[in-house]
């Protein structure tokens, strides 16, 4: 699965490698990470659905996928009909407000065969700007369960992995019960609890892994941290923000009125296939970056008063490309101020596509999916 590398990311995307622009400290990184026993995947929260960006063979041999069928997917790959929805909306808490988590997960290998682990993220920050680079996720077997019989007894289950698990025995009135018991089984134990040595290896894992990321970023230049050491950059939005943007499929930018010369904050996908443009050449940008001498200078003039008046407008524009022919292409370019609950203008929602794409309708409807991103997550205000 092909996917577009953040600008912060440690690691070397397919793309790179073909057009010979990747960097070496990227290779070495994974290399390190792959000598690492343990079962993790690392995502990048910056790259569209929130993808895996590096899996372990620990995690490939668990799961039974192989790299290149993990490579590019989202973490619900791995769950199934009957996994918890409360431990899922923990995880997705934590990774909104960009904090540690471990939880009991019932997950599923590829063969469709349940088991639970001990999973246990922690977010990875940028040194220098705050910004959450990648979150790290660590997988860890529950031998040891947990689980209720029915009639309000407690039940454990022994057994060091998932084979003495299905052929376990029960352990109750101080006599032990071997029972035969399938693995589908698994799926009707509301929780399993994970005893405090897998805790630790847990944290452990987490700990040699954020170890390997730290000491290689510095010879790629883009330090990292296991904690914010510094504020986020008023240019940075949360990652749980642009995970929310990053499921909206059309071509669009935001940008942030609150900096100097409102530089573009995020560009979504379909804006950078239509532009030819990569993410780290327009984050930073101001608009303007796509006109050239053929641009009306009256067009541009009637988009800066209604950014001034906080008012929304539709034009049609001639716009620049980033390939190598230079090609023009005809904007109906529509543009929204995004408020907050109090009313003030909090970004400036610029949807743009080839005309001949989509009507006006389909515009309005992707500035209401980027209010609502907006508006439910954490964005820095000026």
């Amino acid at each position: 699965m092909s996917i577009t590398q953040s600008p912060s990311s440690l690691f070397t995307t397919e793309e790179e490698k073909k057009e010979g622009t990747f960097d070496a400290y990227s290779l070495w990184i994974k290399e390190a990470l792959e000598e690492l026993p343990h079962s993790f995947t690392i995502t990048d929260p910056f790259i569209s659905g929130h993808p895996i960006v590096f899996a372990s063979p620990g995690f490939l041999k668990m799961t039974g996928y192989s790299l290149e069928e993990v490579i590019g997917r989202n973490g619900r790959t791995f769950q199934g009909p009957k996994t918890n929805r409360r431990s899922i909306m923990e995880i997705r808490e934590a990774i909104r407000e960009e904090r540690p988590v471990q939880v009991s997960l019932l997950n599923y290998r590829k063969s469709g065969s349940p088991f639970w682990m001990l999973f246990h993220m922690i977010p990875v920050f940028g040194e220098g700007d705050g910004r959450v680079i990648h979150f790290v996720a660590v997988q860890v077997p529950i031998s040891g369960q947990r689980v209720g019989n029915g009639s309000g007894l407690s039940e454990m289950v022994f057994g060091s992995c998932r084979r003495e698990v299905c052929l376990g025995s029960y352990v109750c009135q101080d006599r032990a019960v071997q029972v035969e018991m399938d693995e589908r089984e698994l799926e009707n134990w509301e929780h399993c609890e994970a005893s405090e040595s897998e805790r630790l290896k847990s944290a452990e894992a987490v700990n040699n892994v954020l170890a390997v990321l730290t000491r290689y970023s510095e010879f790629a230049g883009r330090l990292v941290c296991g904690k914010r050491s510094c504020l986020r950059g008023a240019e940075c939005l949360s990652s749980s923000l642009v995970i929310s943007l990053g499921r909206i499929k059309q071509s669009f930018v935001l940008t942030n009125p609150c900096l100097p010369d409102m530089p573009i904050v995020y560009a979504s996908d379909a804006f950078l296939t239509l532009t030819g443009y990569k993410r780290h050449e327009v984050l930073g940008q101001n608009c303007r970056f796509l006109s050239g001498v053929d641009t009306d200078s009256s067009v541009l003039y009637e988009m800066k008063e209604c950014i001034l008046k906080g008012k929304p407008c539709t034009v049609q524009i001639l716009n620049y490309s980033n390939r190598k022919d230079k090609s023009t292409f005809w904007n109906l370019l529509h543009i929204s101020p995004v408020r907050n609950a109090s009313g003030k203008v909090e970004a400036s929602c610029r949807d743009t596509e080839s005309k001949d794409l989509r009507p006006e309708t389909r515009q309005l409807s992707v500035v209401g999916a980027v209010r609502v991103a907006v508006r439910s997550s954490f964005m820095v205000t000026c």
